[in-house]
């Protein structure tokens, strides 16, 4: 599955930018961001649209679709939560 190229993370504009916004991440690159110094999302294009592989627990990467604004509501929320919860972890 095809990383989501430069013209592809246009249109997800809007969802970079809030996510641009959270406290403990750094993009790295367009659409590739980072957690410390662990990589944390990025994006594929898939069949028109896009799925995101993101790291919300663990060492795996889970891939959730993330082509829809309600598709992207879920995972921010997600991202939210597993960032949160890295937060109070960090604070024991």
């Amino acid at each position: 599955m095809k990383h989501a190229g430069a013209e592809a993370l246009k249109r997800l504009g809007p969802f970079l930018a809030e996510l641009r916004k959270r406290d403990g991440l750094k993009e790295k690159s367009p659409g590739t961001f980072y957690r410390g110094s662990r990589a944390f999302l990025h994006f594929h294009e898939h069949e028109g649209g896009f799925v995101a592989d993101v790291r919300l627990k663990g060492d795996a990467f889970d891939r959730m679709p993330a082509s829809s604004k309600a598709q992207r509501e879920i995972l921010l929320g997600l991202i939210d939560k597993s960032l949160a919860d890295g937060n109070k972890k960090a604070r024991r």
